[in-house]
């Protein structure tokens, strides 16, 4: 590469040289012209690694349904009253008072004079409660109220599968250089005015 540099270099003065004495009226030795030569490029076609293996967890949810079933929404319960007593109104015609003798004052014919009077016995109807039937306690039962209720069960439950999922590739496409571009110099004949 030094080597290479180094004609360029010299190639370089040998044309300013040249360049000056044909300006001042001198005549050309040697010519040269730039030459470039461009790169080459290809396509290569490689597998780049997208996503990495790995695992999915697939989840299929629990099932669940509805049954109906009979409970007691009240148990039963046993109270107590009191029956009052049943009565009835009775009189009875009772003797009030024994009657006899007394003594009162009276006036007769204008005389005041203690008489024995004679009472005769009096009676009277007096009222009297009878009972016919007792207080007594009933005992009184309620029957045990049920419903129908509905309710969620299970019928089948959460399932979990594990998915091995493959790494992912993609082809992709790139340019490579196959040989780099150069320059330089090309020496040129030209007829009258450059000799080869």
């Amino acid at each position: 590469m030094f080597r290479k540099t180094a004609c360029f270099t010299i190639a370089g003065l040998t044309m300013l040289g040249t360049i000056s004495q044909t300006a001042a009226g001198g005549r050309a030795v040697e010519c040269y012209e730039p030459v470039r030569t461009p790169a080459v490029y290809d396509t290569v076609y490689e597998d780049v690694l997208v996503s990495p293996p790995g695992q999915q967890v697939d989840y299929v949810p629990a099932i669940y349904g509805t049954r109906e079933r009979v409970v007691m929404t009240v148990p039963a319960q046993v109270t107590y009253e009191v029956v009052p007593a049943v009565t009835r109104t009775v009189y009875h015609t009772v003797q009030v008072d024994d009657g006899g003798y007394s003594w009162e004052w009276r006036v007769i014919h204008g005389r005041k004079v203690l008489c024995k009077i004679w009472h005769k016995a009096r009676y009277g109807r007096v009222a009297e409660t009878v009972v016919i039937q007792p207080e007594r306690t009933r005992r009184i039962v309620t029957p045990a109220q049920y419903d129908s209720i509905a309710e969620e069960v299970l019928v089948q439950p959460e399932q979990r599968r594990i998915i091995n999922v493959p790494a992912s590739y993609q082809t992709v496409a790139r340019r490579v250089v196959v040989r780099e571009g150069s320059s330089g110099w090309r020496r040129v004949h030209i007829p009258r005015h450059c000799n080869g």
